[in-house]
């Protein structure tokens, strides 16, 4: 089965510690054989408890008009994690942001098989940072994102729990990365 993607691209190959093989491929021939690759995903948060959160554009190819990560996206081959981390921020919502101001926070390993055959094998390079401006300053990226929101805490936990409206990561993902963000906030007031 071929998967057309609107941004197909070329992507390491990568070990379970999300270090590259020496291997590449497309990013649709990963998800048709469900090679591990790597991807980033950038939790941003308020001083005052508030988590960003994107709506997936509905042209999306999984996961279309669900809730999901501030911002995520896959990292290209012989691209580092933290630079992938500022691109896809730029791309996604239009904030330049230091890489310095970037929190890393470890790997996140997971497996999705999809009705359409696509099997997403992703080591996840976790980041936190603040969020120091107004929602209404950022730029979404038409093609990935339909809309950008800021949620408490309790209510990213509340919504997830009901797995109505949010993607399905695992739901120790979903914990883990509540406890990290809940401890960087409470870090900071």
């Amino acid at each position: 089965m071929l998967f057309l993607f609107s941004m197909d691209e070329r992507i390491d190959i990568v070990t379970l510690n999300g270090e590259p093989t020496g291997d590449s491929c497309m990013k649709s021939f990963a998800h048709e054989h469900g090679l591990l690759h790597a991807s980033v995903h950038i939790w941003f948060y308020t001083k005052s408890g508030d988590i960003l959160i994107q709506k997936r554009s509905k042209n999306k190819d999984i996961y279309p008009n669900l809730w999901d990560i501030s911002v995520a996206g896959h990292i290209a081959s012989k691209e580092t994690a933290i630079h992938s981390a500022v691109r896809e921020i730029k791309e996604e919502i239009g904030l330049s942001i230091a890489k310095e101001s970037l929190s890393y926070k470890g790997i996140w390993t997971e497996k999705h098989s999809h009705a359409n055959g696509m099997v997403d094998h992703e080591v996840h390079h976790i980041y936190i940072t603040e969020l120091s401006l107004s929602l209404e300053s950022l730029i979404p990226q038409k093609e990935e994102v339909s809309e950008l929101k800021l949620i408490s805490i309790h209510q990213l936990e509340k919504s997830i729990n009901q797995k109505k409206e949010f993607v399905p990561h695992d739901p120790n993902y979903y914990m883990y990365i509540i406890n990290l963000l809940r401890e960087q906030i409470s870090y900071e007031k």
